[in-house]
């Protein structure tokens, strides 16, 4: 239904990470940080309107606060700042970001994220802890 997307979730796995990061062109510093880092999702959900933050180890945050079909202010993965409006696609989050576009869907009780940038498809799936 739709509180679908409310939980807590630990990275599992992710496919063509280091392809993607270099063609967003992330530092190699953060490169290396966000490589097989197990990220906690939280995702709370009130109707349409959605905050998602990501824990990472050693205590930085971040946090995109949003509502679907309005625009907000959003960070990337590189931490760059920008507006965009995020939608909601057969039961997909989708949001378009300067250089790539990023969807979320639960999927078999997992968190599976999807960027595609230039053709490079970066794959995240995290499982459900709380």
């Amino acid at each position: 239904g739709n509180m679908a997307f409310a939980g807590k979730y630990e990275f599992e796995g992710d496919e063509n990470y280091d392809d993607f990061v270099t063609k967003i062109g992330l530092s190699s510093d953060k490169i290396d940080m966000g490589r097989n880092c197990k990220i906690v999702t939280e995702v709370v959900q009130n109707g349409n309107d959605f905050t998602w933050t990501q824990h990472f180890p050693g205590g930085r945050t971040t946090t995109n606060t949003f509502t679907i079909g309005k625009e907000a202010d959003m960070e990337t993965m590189g931490g760059k700042k920008f507006k965009a409006t995020v939608k909601m696609e057969d039961g997909k989050i989708v949001a378009d970001f300067p250089n790539y576009r990023h969807t979320a869907e639960i999927c078999g009780g997992k968190l599976v994220e999807i960027s595609t940038a230039s053709g490079v498809v970066y794959k995240r799936t995290s499982k459900r802890i709380a």
